[in-house]
């Protein structure tokens, strides 16, 4: 029989806690979708305007104390209209608590920038533009922060091809980078589907076994 492993004190108290937040938050404010434990983790899912004063209240209240902003991400459902969740987590180093906050937009709509709260999040914030294209309202230096100036399209787009539009490569004559289109040949590839297995050499010692496969091979031709 397998071992039920019970929680202990702590843990089950600090579940309580974050239960107790989901209950109070999707109680008391009016664009919250959606709060609760997922995976023992507190998700919160809201609107874009409402961002800014939830997370603000995030940040103050005696109860919540979220004073870091650990990482803003993105994630891409090309089939929906509003494509991209922008991922906020959270930590309060004085309850030892969690948070996930989530919205949703688009290619176009601008997300407000979190930046006056938590100035790390202007770095977070440049990272999602640059690498799924979102816009932040307010963010003091809207720039790309990964990718090469004058990068076209957003690597992280589920639509973006997978070799990119340009190589970047040093150019030994003119002696400086250049950027040119990718192309790929496709008449010098060469596809090989043998298993690494069955196009092996015969190794010394191992002729006899060599004599068998392909005497299976030939009997199954």
């Amino acid at each position: 029989m397998a071992e039920v492993s019970l929680p202990s004190p702590q843990q089950g108290r600090l579940q309580g806690r974050l239960g107790a937040l989901a209950f109070s938050l999707s109680t008391s404010w009016s664009g919250i979708s959606s709060a609760g434990l997922e995976n023992g983790e507190l998700v919160v899912r809201t609107t874009r305007d409402q961002l800014l004063p939830l997370m603000t209240y995030l940040r103050d209240a005696p109860h919540c104390r979220f004073e870091q902003m650990m990482d803003v991400c993105g994630v891409d459902y090309p089939s929906r209209v509003e494509r991209f969740e922008v991922v906020y987590n959270l930590l309060s180093v004085t309850h030892n608590q969690r948070i996930r906050v989530i919205i949703t937009t688009d290619e176009t709509a601008p997300v407000a920038s979190v930046a006056g709260l938590w100035p790390s999040a202007c770095w977070w914030e440049r990272e999602c533009y640059d690498l799924f294209g979102v816009q932040f309202s307010g963010n003091p230096d809207m720039r790309r922060i990964l990718t090469d100036d004058g990068f076209e399209g957003f690597p992280l787009r589920k639509d973006f091809p997978l070799t990119g539009y340009e190589e970047v490569r040093y150019d030994v004559e003119r002696r400086e980078v250049v950027k040119e289109p990718v192309s790929l040949v496709q008449d010098f590839r060469n596809f090989d589907f043998v298993s690494p297995w069955e196009g092996m050499m015969t190794l010394p010692g191992d002729e006899k076994a060599h004599e068998v496969r392909q005497h299976i091979k030939r009997s199954r031709g």
